[in-house]
């Protein structure tokens, strides 16, 4: 073997893909924050927001349920691990057989949804009744066979990023995005019944791109893909019984979403639409952090196989603290300067300051479980990677329980609710209103954190039965913490000054500033992620000059 050859073979570091992962899922999330602007300036908080914010999460949640999901805990570390013991012929031939009962899913997905729309649409939003039932029924309709598509497209994000592909996967969806734009700022000016449909079909056209795109890097990497069903192959045995554990682990997460969109299609029109646009923001630090590091890391850790225990609780620790040190200015910024944020996105056309500041509060009861998010992915990836799915599977169905139980009381403590013939008043909090309108959002984001926080001390206790403990550590928190106080601080100061200008530049200004002083803290304080992002422009504009 030359030098060169085992240059190539050799693995990429867990900081390198975790930055190509973070950079697609980055252009992506822009793309998506671009999206939602364009969905915020037509639809506003009214109706037709809710009716397309609930029909792209109902087929959404059953791609991650279905595709990604599951495939990162099922199939990625079996061919993973085929592909390191230079076993690619059987890994092809599993390849093969996975996509070929996708392929199936797929189909049964689109033809279910079509049928069943309605049934569906009450089961999953009993609060629509009349133009907002119609309207969702029709947005089912076209938007299932979208989902049967994306889940194929989580198989070509399983093949690429085994084979340490992992820039194309995470970008593809730039492709998603950008076709939903092009319809709403193409029919912008139509109905807004038109309008819906347009951006449906968009959508439609969108899942077929980004599949598309990814699969001709996928023939490139994978040359000996089979495509039957093959199911003597042992691999794909274990893949596909591992596949039950694992929709019952991050899959189950998933629920969550819809519990919370069933219970939010209980309240007011536009609780569903203000409810998406927060989780949009607070799923961005949760995607380009958490959802990176653990995706870089998981092949791996299963190439490695069950490997030493330290060696594995080590990698981990590193790990956590990278996502730590992202995300903990993250929610620092979602807490103090949120409305800056929400305002600087969203506040446009039919989207006004009401609305800000109800997505705001909204936003800070989420952002105050980024942190157990996050971390509890990366801990995710390591049961996967010791083949325990069924750990993670039995945590996540408590954290589902936790999570509904705790949202639907706290949501009856601040709206009322009606469903037919069935009212239950409001609680001791009915009061309180944001410019007027309702928080019951506020309650169903509480108790979506309290459920993320359940996650991640069991999750970490389980693993430190095992492994030992693989926290961040105490004092690494709290430098992070106060490098991202002392930049809210500045930032909110310079905000004071900037209050005349437009919400969006505003916006930009005040998040590059807090986004600098939190770097520059963060390196005085000799925090080693801060360091490291310092050697490496040092190193990069180097080489420029």
């Amino acid at each position: 073997m030359t030098a060169s050859t085992d240059r190539a073979d050799r693995p990429a570091s867990g900081r390198i893909a975790s930055t190509m992962i973070a950079a697609g899922i980055f252009l992506s999330r822009i793309a998506g924050l671009v999206r939602e602007r364009l969905v915020a300036m037509c639809f506003g908080t009214g109706l037709h927001a809710d009716v397309f914010g609930a029909a792209l999460r109902m087929p959404n949640v059953l791609q991650n349920l279905l595709g990604e999901g599951t495939l990162s805990a099922s199939f990625i570390p079996v061919y993973s691990e085929l592909l390191g013991k230079g076993r690619n012929e059987e890994a092809g031939r599993v390849a093969g057989a996975m996509f070929a009962l996708l392929l199936a899913v797929a189909g049964g997905i689109a033809l279910l949804g079509i049928v069943f729309a309605p049934g569906l649409v009450t089961l999953f939003t009993p609060g629509f009744e009349g133009q907002r039932r119609e309207l969702m029924i029709a947005l089912v309709r076209i938007l299932f066979p979208m989902t049967g598509v994306l889940v194929l497209s989580a198989w070509t994000l399983g093949i690429l990023n085994s084979h340490r592909r992992f820039f194309v996967p995470y970008f593809a969806p730039v492709l998603w995005n950008v076709a939903i734009i092009a319809v709403l700022f193409g029919y912008r000016h139509a109905a807004l019944d038109k309008l819906l449909m347009a951006a449906a079909w968009g959508a439609l056209l969108g899942g077929v791109l980004q599949f598309s795109f990814q699969l001709p890097f996928v023939l490139k990497v994978e040359r000996n893909l089979r495509i039957g069903r093959m199911r003597s192959e042992a691999g794909f045995r274990e893949a596909v019984s591992n596949a039950g554990p694992a929709i019952l682990g991050r899959g189950v997460v998933q629920l969550s979403g819809y519990v919370d969109m069933v219970l939010a299609s209980l309240l007011a029109i536009g609780a569903v639409a203000r409810l998406r646009y927060a989780q949009t923001l607070y799923v961005l630090p949760v995607s380009l952090f958490g959802m990176s590091i653990a995706a870089a890391e998981l092949p791996e850790l299963a190439r490695a196989g069950s490997g030493a225990a330290e060696a594995l609780r080590e990698r981990l620790i590193a790990a956590v603290r990278r996502v730590s040190f992202y995300v903990v200015p993250s929610l620092v910024a979602f807490v103090v300067l949120g409305q800056i944020v929400v305002a600087g996105v969203y506040q446009s056309g039919h989207f006004g300051s009401a609305d800000a500041t109800l997505v705001w509060y909204t936003l800070m009861a989420y952002s105050l479980g980024l942190l157990a998010s996050t971390n509890a992915r990366v801990y995710q990836s390591a049961f996967y990677a010791l083949r325990d799915t069924r750990t993670t599977a039995r945590i996540a169905m408590l954290r589902v329980l936790v999570s509904a139980i705790c949202g639907c009381a706290l949501m009856l403590q601040f709206e009322p609710v009606a469903l037919g013939t069935l009212h239950i008043p409001a609680g001791v909090l009915s009061t309180l209103r944001a410019d007027g309108l309702p928080l019951g959002p506020l309650g169903l984001a509480t108790g979506a954190t309290l459920g993320a926080w359940f996650e991640w001390t069991m999750l970490r206790r389980a693993l430190a039965r095992r492994i030992g403990s693989v926290g961040a550590g105490a004092g690494q928190l709290l430098r992070m913490f106060t490098a991202a106080a002392l930049a809210a601080a500045l930032a909110y100061a310079l905000s004071l000054l900037l209050r005349h200008l437009h919400p969006l530049p505003m916006a930009a200004c005040v998040g590059a500033t807090y986004g600098a002083v939190y770097f520059a803290a963060a390196r005085a304080l000799g925090l080693a992620e801060a360091v490291a992002f310092s050697r490496t422009l040092k190193r990069r504009f180097g080489r420029r000059a």
